[in-house]
């Protein structure tokens, strides 16, 4: 996996629910793991922008439902730097559905996704429209 040319805050930890962003079916999702991500003892591991995060789908079409996915974050409320000096934040926490290769399982993305994200999985530079 590819670095990040930013200072991303990881503000997301194992909990949160977070919204999906794509067209798969799934509507809310909950993270519940983090892979790759050793954390200190009695701390929950965390995931920011475009980091790998594995979810479970909440709400949405009974055919995804209460399935276990991986997930990229593509937006984050909390604030993170650019090495350019600029603060980022999204109005909301989203994800996208990807499969074990980090494709997208959807074919088009709601609303804006950050640049770190298509950075490190260029695939879903083709599913998306507004990069930001």
């Amino acid at each position: 996996m590819r670095g990040l040319p930013s200072k991303v805050s990881k503000s997301i930890t194992i909990g949160t629910q977070i919204v999906c962003a794509d067209n798969t079916g799934a509507k809310e999702l909950e993270v519940i793991n983090v892979p790759k991500r050793a954390s200190k003892l009695r701390t929950r591991p965390s995931a920011g922008i475009g980091d790998l995060v594995i979810v479970s789908v909440k709400k949405g079409k009974p055919d995804v439902r209460k399935k276990v996915m991986k997930a990229v974050i593509v937006r984050q409320k909390k604030e993170f730097r650019r090495l350019t000096g600029i603060r980022m934040k999204f109005e909301d926490n989203a994800a996208i559905i990807v499969d074990d290769a980090g494709l997208p399982k959807g074919t088009e993305v709601k609303g804006a996704i950050a640049r770190e994200v298509v950075m490190r999985f260029p695939k879903i530079a083709g599913v998306t429209s507004i990069i930001v």
